[in-house]
């Protein structure tokens, strides 16, 4: 049985059948969501908010509560898309506003350029550079290793 999800504040919908990850439904529209823990819910860069109908998702886990935990910008609302489930209709869903590093192919393009939107962390959805502030060869060399730590984490080579 299908089950239909809406994006807000654009207003479009889509069909997901019954069980499907909420993120399934998000990519259907084009959304550009990232999946840097490939769906293991390790990171937070499918982090969304449920404006109206959470309890048509599958209950959080204990991961995915963990994981919560480490988001700055973490609500009631908040869910992460690769960990939820899909089981009613009526859910509605927005996107934190910001784009996350990973994103950017060539961050270093960036240095002397002004933030067309917040700049997140990828593990806690921080706001690392805000929209409109200007982008400093510091704050480039600040996201270039934070990727490099949040890449070998996501890989299991750093030591925990």
């Amino acid at each position: 049985m299908s089950k239909t999800i809406r994006l807000e504040p654009i207003g479009t919908e889509s069909t997901v059948d019954t069980n499907t990850q909420l993120l399934s439904g998000l990519l259907q529209q084009e959304i550009k969501l990232l999946q840097a823990c490939a769906g293991r819910g390790l990171c937070a860069t499918c982090h969304v908010f449920i404006k109206d109908g959470i309890e048509g998702l599958s209950p959080i886990t204990k991961k995915e509560q963990r994981t919560l935990g480490l988001i700055t910008t973490c609500n009631e609302t908040s869910r992460l898309a690769c960990q939820a489930r899909v089981v009613g209709d009526g859910i509605v869903v927005q996107l934190p506003s910001g784009t996350y590093i990973n994103e950017v192919d060539n961050i270093d393009d960036l240095v002397g350029r002004r933030a067309q939107a917040d700049i997140l962390h990828p593990i806690t959805g921080q706001v690392l550079v805000e929209e409109t502030k200007l982008i400093t060869r510091s704050m480039i060399s600040q996201l270039n290793d934070t990727k490099i730590k949040v890449d070998q984490y996501l890989a299991g080579t750093e030591d925990a």
